[in-house]
């Protein structure tokens, strides 16, 4: 039968072929083209045949043509034909389609439609046919039955689309689905409806099956809807991570089966190149991705591990590098800027939980990239570096950088640099293959940049080497290339440098030898700071090169540096090498003896650090510094001076300069000495033969000592008629004397008190020790010698001196300093110290309390984690078993009990008696502890209390003294709660005060606060008051942006509904709260008759801020009014209150100013003189530049209330008087007399100063005109 119909197809005409068909059965028909097919026969020429014979013009033909075009695809569908057979069969079905009439066209679309519905599918393979059915069905022009009525061929397949992504599909399809649609023709509802359709089915497939369906996705994505594509598949992924880090964190046994980390990262990385790839292709995609991610910074699950790796790898495609690596900056920025936000206001803690933070997101995506995500790692170092370079510490005037301590450090720029330097630490440690190029990029910042503060990349540069210094040997040429630039760099980078490379000098040779023939050329370069360099790099490898037998680190005074604990791969014979090593250095810095003094000093500043890490090296060092010395002393015991100052000053023709510091000489020998004598020699036994060069060097100073007392100035020739000026040679040789005499003296009062072990409770001292206690000025010099170390540690992070880079030993000596200072300023005040004889400069017990203020700032600038240990140690009563008690805020609160005593004492004193500078002094000492105390803790209430107590009824007419100690109640009260009511009190007392800008008005005095009185409430109160409600307004204005973006997302996303904006009511209460008192704040201020100068100019500025955010607010309302159902009752009593209380007087006060602006400007031109006119015409511009940007503010605030009131129907206008202050007039009358008036001033005015009178002249009768109404 099938030759049959074969051979019948093959004939010209189609009739017998026809008729033949027509005398068949279709189910016969069907049968035998599914034995053809299965069978490997034929089937594609039967086909043929049938629909040759089954033409559409007969309605039995077209019949027969659709159960043949099922009956096909059922074939297809069923999996028993061969390969071949199947795509012929799928071919011819494709070719046919578009000979169907429309009505058969819908019936195959909906049998394609329920096969999918009812998942009747067997292997999708017919799929490939909808696309052309439905693109037939849309070129069909007729209308159509459907359902219940009658479409287009358009309509139709809109219905079928929604029919078809509404209905269940089997998850196995849904790839090919989505692949299918990509060659439907849609509209951009129909992408839309579509693109949902797929995005739900993500959560029902398996992880393995998502990379080709967001592949399919993408693709589909290019006929519209690319942002929710982008949007849909970020928010698949963030949630994913988020359930793998819950799951993972979770102790408890989970039902479901977790996903391997290694897994889902894989899945993860594939889907990224797959979108970058997209974007590769789309431009559009790619705008879009940068659109969405930048909308939504703040909400939502925008920013999220995921979106921030597909970030950095669409880095790679260079039209969208710097616009992703600017949004990834801000973002960074942003979300430190928030925290810090955040941590500083108890305010906006009660109302924001605080989000994940961009940095923990981005340190995620490092650890996440081991899952060999090679698209994202070049991505993280250049962002690395674009955060360090951006956010690192900047040059200051002076050239110089204050480093602080990077864990305490407030700012968000601080932050930022040093999460670009975790990025690059953590993405080396992973990543074998970028690690020399990290290497080579930080090398050669520390060269190029050498200008520039670099302490951030020597930090890394440490780091990095620290954790793998034998990997790092790979990569060692570039570290022995930064070695020829050393003798070029600053001598502070060359010791960072050095220092950050010590543990790779420890495992290579190469490096080790590479450096030291780099060292011994600078020692004889022409420039000092090269041979400076050098001997800082030698002292380091003497430092860090043990000989073996030296004392372990247990031993020493100071243990030895973290780079050694973490590489010391010495073993036995290394320490022997050492000693040579050693030696050949310790040859090479003897020849700097002979150099300028700087070299000199640098030397004797480090052989005492070289001895307590090397001990073996004593007998090298000290025979050093005794034959040094033995050159400049004189060993006859009875000739004063002791030693030769002539031979430590060199002149070279007119020019005198100090050629040997022995007073640093003097001070490297008695503290190497003191310590041999310590620690080295009762470990020693017999070795008497090496003690001679420590006994010449004891008999030595001891003879220094006791003939240096038996000397007088004139043995110098330093009597009081010697010449100490600078301008002549005798005068700068006399300075440098003195200098030396003084310096030499303080050694030897440092030697014989560490020799004769000075201690209060030793009975044999006490005779000795009154008599310096009795010396008021030997006390004061003692002080001021501690108060300037501490500053050196503040400014610099170490001391200069023994022990003065060991951590551990300053936080020591911080903590035995700050006991004596602290008893001392306790037990004698300064009021019992200034009862007796007054003396020049400062007391003691100020210059203690002056001390306790800076150490208390730099404990918690360096030494944050060992508050509690520094606490403790000041507290004399606290027994050992003690320790685990008493919380920070506890110990804190009692140091600060001692000192609020000791202020109100001071404040108890007659007005003569009371001391400006140390009730400033007071207040920043408790400022300093109150940040130790925790906000929620009693300790931290009873401060505030105190606090309150003190500003509301102590009246001391003291500026500087009332601005700390208000500062420190603003710092305190933001940490508890809102200062809003504080701050419109304050502007009650000074309205009352400074009276009214009516004079007709007397205004009632409240006195809330005594401390505001006439001589501090303008500008000390005013402007500080000016600066908090700034902040409170920076704080809304956070809080209306945040909620602004929530609104956009919700609008966004399918789920906007009313009860979505419900959460944000309390928000939106505390906003318009807090606007409502800072409005009577406002209300007061403007009032008040104001001192021309700042008040005015930063008051007009921040009422400016108060108008724009109350427009952003009704913005915001604008945006919410129609799905919340309208605007809260308390909006529209704010609204109320700024027409009526706000905006009125904001003119009035605008006008005060201008008349007060106008008769200064008239003042200033009776006087004549045009120094003053020039002074006065300054000041008016200053102070009315803000008064348009303020008018500005206002007509706009007005002009989205109309709005807001014609959306939301209610009248929010009834209470606004619309402004018309911008209807300037110009009078005639008025204008001719103050022309004639300036005639007449020119005439006047002589020749000379006519030029310079002319432009005055001509601002003033613009700004005149301009006031005239």
């Amino acid at each position: 039968m099938d030759q049959k119909i074969i051979s019948l197809a093959a004939e010209k005409t189609a009739d017998r072929l026809q008729e033949f068909l027509q005398s068949l059965k279709d189910n016969d028909l069907a049968n035998l083209l599914q034995n053809q097919a299965v069978k490997g026969k034929a089937a594609g020429a039967l086909l043929r045949a049938i629909f040759k014979g089954s033409p559409c013009s007969e309605e039995a033909g077209a019949l027969r043509r659709l159960k043949i075009y099922i009956c096909g695809i059922h074939l297809v569908e069923s999996g028993d034909l061969q390969k071949e057979i199947a795509s012929e069969i799928i071919g011819l079905l494709m070719l046919e389609a578009h000979n169907f009439p429309g009505p058969l066209l819908v019936e195959l679309a909906k049998e394609f439609v329920g096969a999918i519905e009812e998942g009747s599918l067997t292997n999708g393979k017919s799929l490939e046919l909808l696309p052309i059915i439905l693109t037939a069905l849309v070129a069909n022009k007729e209308n159509l039955a459907y359902g219940k009525g009658v479409l287009s061929g358009e309509e139709c397949k809109k219905q079928l689309i929604n029919t078809l992504c509404s209905g269940r599909w089997d998850r196995q399809y849904v790839i090919q689905l989505t692949s299918m649609f990509k060659d439907v023709p849609l509209t951009a509802e129909e992408v839309e409806f579509v693109m949902e359709k797929v995005l739900r089915m993500f959560s029902k497939l398996n992880l393995q099956e998502i990379p080709p369906l967001v592949y399919q996705l993408l693709v589909l994505s290019s006929k519209g809807s690319r942002r929710r594509a982008l949007e849909g598949i970020i928010t698949f992924f963030s949630e994913l991570d988020k359930q793998h880090n819950e799951e993972q964190s979770g102790d408890e046994l989970l039902d479901l089966v977790t996903v391997p980390s290694g897994e889902l990262r894989h899945v993860e990385g594939t889907v990224i190149l797959h979108i970058v790839f997209a974007i590769k292709l789309d431009c559009e995609l790619g705008r879009e991705l940068l659109k969405h991610l930048k909308a939504g910074q703040d909400f939502s699950n925008n920013i999220c591990p995921f979106s921030i790796a597909l970030l950095l790898s669409v880095t790679r495609i260079q039209r969208y590098e710097e616009q992703v690596f600017d949004l990834l900056k801000a973002s960074v920025v942003k979300s430190f800027k928030d925290l810090q936000l955040l941590q500083g206001s108890k305010f906006l803690q009660n109302l924001v939980t605080q989000r994940s933070c961009v940095s923990t997101m981005i340190l995620e995506v490092v650890k996440n990239s081991v899952h060999s995500w090679d698209h994202v790692t070049q991505g993280l170092v250049e962002f690395g570096f674009i955060l360090m370079d951006s956010y690192g510490p900047k040059k200051i005037l002076d050239g110089k950088t204050i480093e602080t301590s990077s864990s305490l450090s407030k700012i968000p720029n601080q932050h930022a640099c040093k999460l670009g330097a975790n990025i690059l630490l953590e993405t080396f440690k992973i990543h074998e293959m970028i690690r020399q190029e990290i290497l080579e990029q930080v090398l050669n910042r520390v060269v190029t940049r050498a200008s520039s503060p670099i302490s951030h990349y020597l930090d890394l540069l440490s780091n990095i080497i620290m954790y793998a210094p034998l990997v790092l040997q790979s990569c060692s040429s570039k570290v022995t290339e930064t070695f020829d630039y050393l003798s070029l760099l600053p001598l502070q980078t060359v010791q960072g440098l050095l220092k950050a490379v010590q543990p790779l000098l420890k495992v290579s040779m190469s490096v080790r030898d590479s450096l030291i023939l780099v060292l011994r050329k600078a020692m004889f370069a022409s420039q000092l700071d090269a041979r400076k360099s050098a001997v800082a790099g030698f002292l380091l490898l003497l430092k860090n090169f043990k000989v073996l037998g030296s004392l372990s680190s247990s031993q020493c005074s100071q243990s030895i540096g973290v780079s050694q604990v973490h590489v010391d791969v010495h073993s036995r014979y290394n320490s022997v090498a050492n000693e040579t090593f050693c030696l050949e250095i310790m040859d090479s810095l003897r020849r700097c003896l002979g150099q300028q003094a700087d070299v000199r000093l640098m030397l004797y500043e480090g052989f005492y650090d070289v001895l307590r890490r090397n001990s073996q090296l004593a007998n090298s060092i000290m025979q050093t510094l005794l034959s040094q010395l033995k050159q400049f002393y004189e060993p006859e015991p009875d000739v004063l001076p002791p030693l030769k100052l002539e031979a430590c000053i060199l002149t070279q023709g007119d020019q005198i300069s100090l050629q040997e510091p022995l007073d640093y000489l003097l001070c490297c020998v008695q503290h190497c000495l003191v310590w041999f004598k310590s620690r080295v020699m009762p470990l020693q036994q017999e070795e008497e033969e090496e003690e001679g060069f420590y006994q010449d060097l004891e008999d030595m100073l001891e003879s220094v000592t006791s003939r240096m007392i038996k000397s007088e100035l004139e043995d110098f020739e330093l009597d009081k008629s010697a010449d100490f000026s600078q301008n002549s040679g005798v005068g700068i040789k006399n300075s440098i004397c003195a200098s030396l005499v003084m310096g030499i003296c303080e050694v030897l009062i440092e030697y014989n008190f560490s020799i004769s072990n000075f201690r209060d409770s030793t009975q044999s001292h006490e005779e000795s020790l009154s008599v310096l206690r009795s010396s008021n000025e030997f006390m004061r010099y003692a002080v001021s010698v501690a108060l300037q170390k501490v500053q050196q540690l503040k400014e610099t992070g170490h001391v200069s001196g023994p022990d003065g880079q060991n951590p551990e030993k300053i936080f020591q000596n911080l903590c035995d300093i700050t006991r004596v200072l602290l008893w001392r300023y306790t037990s004698i005040p300064t009021s019992v110290e200034d009862l007796g004889k007054k003396e020049k400069g400062k007391s003691i017990s100020l210059l203690c309390l002056e001390g306790l203020q800076k150490i208390f700032s730099a404990v918690q600038q360096f030494y944050q984690p060992k508050i509690h240990h520094f606490l403790r140690a000041l507290d004399v009563t606290d027994n050992e078993g003690e320790e685990a008690e008493g919380s920070v805020s506890h110990r804190a609160a009692f140091q600060i009990r001692q000192f609020q005593r000791c202020l109100l004492n001071l404040l108890s004193s007659q007005e003569e008696d009371f001391d400006s500078k140390e009730a400033l002094l007071l207040v920043t000492v408790l400022s300093n502890l109150s940040r130790l105390l925790e906000p929620s803790s009693p300790q931290f209430v009873q401060m505030l209390s105190w606090t309150l107590k003190i500003c509301k009824e102590n009246s001391w007419e003291d500026a500087s003294f009332c601005k700390g100690l208000m500062n420190l109640l603003f710092s305190l009260h933001v940490l508890y709660k809102s200062p809003v009511t504080l701050l419109r009190d304050l502007s009650q007392d000074i309205h009352g005060l400074l009276g009214d800008i009516d004079q007709d008005i007397e205004v009632e005095k409240t006195n809330h606060f005594v401390m505001v009185n006439l001589r501090t409430a303008a500008p000390t109160v005013c402007l500080l008051v000016l600066s908090q409600a700034e902040k409170v307004l920076e704080e809304v204005d956070w809080l209306i942006t945040k909620l602004k973006g929530q609104v956009s997302q919700e609008i966004l996303s399918e789920e906007a509904s009313s009860q979505a904006t419900l959460p944000n009511h309390p928000v939106e209460k505390a906003i318009i709260m807090q606007l409502g008192t800072l409005l009577t704040f406002f209300h007061e201020l403007v009032q008040t008759a104001l001192p021309s100068g700042s008040c005015v100019d930063i008051l007009l500025k921040d009422l400016c801020k108060m108008y724009t955010i109350l427009t952003a607010l009704v913005r915001y309302y604008l945006q919410v009014c129609q799905s919340s159902g309208g605007i809260l009752k308390n909006m529209e009593k704010l609204v109320k209150l700024s027409g009526s209380h706000l905006t009125p007087l904001c003119y009035s006060f605008i006008s005060y100013i201008q008349n007060k602006s106008q008769s200064l400007t008239c003042t200033g031109e009776k006087k004549g003189k045009a120094p003053v006119v020039a002074t006065a015409m300054a000041r008016v511009l200053r102070e009315t530049k803000p008064i348009p940007n303020l008018i500005f503010a206002i007509e706009q605030y007005e002009k989205f209330l109309i709005h807001l009131s014609k959306k939301s129907k209610v009248n929010l206008m009834q209470h606004m008087k619309l402004s018309t202050s911008r209807d300037f007039k110009i009078k005639g009358n008025i204008l001719d007399v103050v022309l004639r008036e300036d005639e007449d001033d020119n005439e006047g005015t002589t020749s000379e100063h006519e030029g310079q009178n002319k432009e005055p002249a001509k601002k003033k009768r613009k700004k005149e005109m301009k006031c005239l109404s």
